[in-house]
């Protein structure tokens, strides 16, 4: 049910320099999506009756992401004035002036952040009855981040380490050395209520090292107000870690990964390696699947029960066949079969369709192609923009020639048909049902069902041409080497007794 006490601000609004990137930061994929659509999607969740983004760089990118995801959430675009301070002041500004209930804020880049901590957080706000609570953890090393600074006159312990109640957030170019020494950090996420917002958001100044509006600031006026801050240590810190530049992006996606691996492995899936092994978040995937080592299983690809994709295999938004084997293949867009083979050593196109039970063998490229059931392309071959009926057989090193330079043409293949190894269908053509080509042979008209295509060139030998083209080569003198041989053989054969007729 919607929380009709609860509204999210998802801050969006920054430059992402340190990626050193044309993308927007949030813009970059992880797990197959962008950054900022794992954070829209936890927001969603909650289910709050009001959700607004601040964006600013990039912006009209990032509306539209975001607008896909929440299309009842408000945009807001922060102006010149810098600082997630501002940020916040301009989100709340757009709130209905009727809403008096708790306002949650979170960055566009925590994307491991989960619905299961964020709605603790809610909770722990509500229960506690404080002014602002906030998420933090501890870090080994907790370099730029904030630093929160906890009164030092409480000796109330904490089973997660932290002692004392919140005094104040320092951010970390502001901090001294003291400072700089707590482990503790700001997560920056917030629960405030949001007429406290409302008061103290306009009070906010820039006179700090970074000329920004501080939202951490909110945190100490509500402390010389004597109103009480609480904070809520993460589990893990890899839950509130924020993704600044590529190296944090990796190991954000690497997390995420054996946390998708994990939860399939745990459904009933087999995967061999999962440190070679990578899958989105939309994939899906059935009970008793085997992932072989060195698999990348992309997008939106589906994967039926029983199936074998790897090792050293690509999918991206494909469908795959109960039952199927697909190995050492790059595919894309395609869709394979129950019981069908695909590789090794293969390359799907997109809009490539192979039936059930039918076989793309090694060093086979096809695009835009249907192949129907129990058909094969065993090896060496290139299908492009054609059909093949069901249970035909397309020789070695086919080639189906679909463009002449201008436009490309379609092929047909009829059912149980038979083509010759290194054949060539020149688009457009039909082949039969049932027919037959032999082996060489360039199709450039239409074979009837039941018919043996072929070309009808006899072929010549044109004896002494080495001898009288290539005189004194390696090749002449073999070929003497040889007719001397033949030569001798006819001479000392033995002679045939005659029949003497008993």
């Amino acid at each position: 049910m919607t929380d009709s006490r609860l509204a999210i601000i998802i801050l969006a609004a920054g430059q992402g320099t340190r990626m050193k990137s044309e993308t927007p930061k949030l813009l970059h994929h992880l797990a197959g999506i962008p950054i900022v659509s794992h954070v829209l999607a936890t927001a969603r969740e909650l289910d709050a009756v009001h959700t607004v983004a601040v964006v600013r760089h990039e912006r009209d990118l990032l509306v539209d992401v975001i607008t896909e995801q929440l299309p009842d959430g408000l945009v807001v675009d922060q102006d010149e004035i810098p600082g997630t301070g501002r940020a916040v002041e301009q989100a709340v500004a757009a709130l209905p002036a009727d809403f008096d209930g708790d306002v949650l804020v979170m960055n566009g880049d925590t994307p491991m952040l989960d619905v299961q901590t964020l709605a603790g957080l809610v909770d722990e706000h509500r229960r506690s009855r404080a002014s602002a609570t906030l998420l933090s953890a501890f870090l080994p090393d907790p370099s730029g981040y904030g630093r929160i600074v906890r009164h030092t006159d409480d000796d109330a312990s904490r089973a997660d380490g932290s002692a004392g109640r919140v005094d104040r957030i320092v951010e970390h170019r502001d901090a001294t050395d003291s400072e700089l020494a707590i482990a503790e950090i700001n997560a920056g996420v917030y629960m405030f209520g949001v007429s406290e917002l409302r008061d103290l958001l306009p009070q906010l100044s820039t006179h700090n090292a970074q000329g920004e509006k501080y939202l951490t600031d909110v945190i100490e006026l509500l402390r010389r107000a004597g109103s009480d801050v609480s904070a809520l240590a993460v589990a893990e810190s890899w839950l509130v870690a924020g993704i600044n530049d590529r190296a944090q992006l990796s190991e954000a996606a690497a997390q995420m990964n054996a946390l998708i691996i994990r939860g399939w492995q745990l459904a009933g899936v087999t995967v061999q390696d999962p440190a070679t092994t990578w899958i989105d978040l939309k994939a899906t995937l059935e009970p008793d699947v085997t992932i072989l080592p060195g698999t990348q299983i992309r997008g939106a690809t589906t994967i039926a029960r029983s199936a074998v994709v790897g090792p050293d295999t690509t999918l991206v938004d494909c469908e795959i066949g109960q039952g199927a084997i697909v190995k050492r293949t790059d595919a894309e867009l395609a869709v394979i079969g129950a019981g069908a083979t695909v590789g090794p050593f293969s390359y799907l196109r997109p809009n490539t369709v192979l039936g059930a039970g039918g076989k793309i063998g090694t060093f086979v490229e096809t695009k835009n192609a249907e192949i129907g059931a129990g058909s094969k392309v065993p090896h060496l071959s290139y299908v492009g923009d054609a059909r093949i009926g069901e249970q035909s057989n397309i020789g070695a090193a086919t080639i189906f020639a679909n463009y002449n330079g201008i436009v490309k043409s379609h092929t047909e293949v009829g059912s149980h048909v038979r083509t010759g190894s290194h054949n060539v269908f020149v688009a457009p053509v039909t082949i039969g049902d049932g027919a037959y080509s032999a082996a060489g042979t360039v199709v450039r008209k239409n074979v009837p069902a039941g018919s043996l295509a072929m070309n009808v060139a006899p072929q010549r030998n044109l004896e002494g041409w080495v001898a009288s083209h290539r005189e004194g080569s390696a090749a002449d003198l073999a070929a003497k080497r040889a007719e001397a041989a033949a030569a001798d053989n006819s001479t000392t054969a033995a002679p045939v007794a005659p029949d003497s007729g008993e």
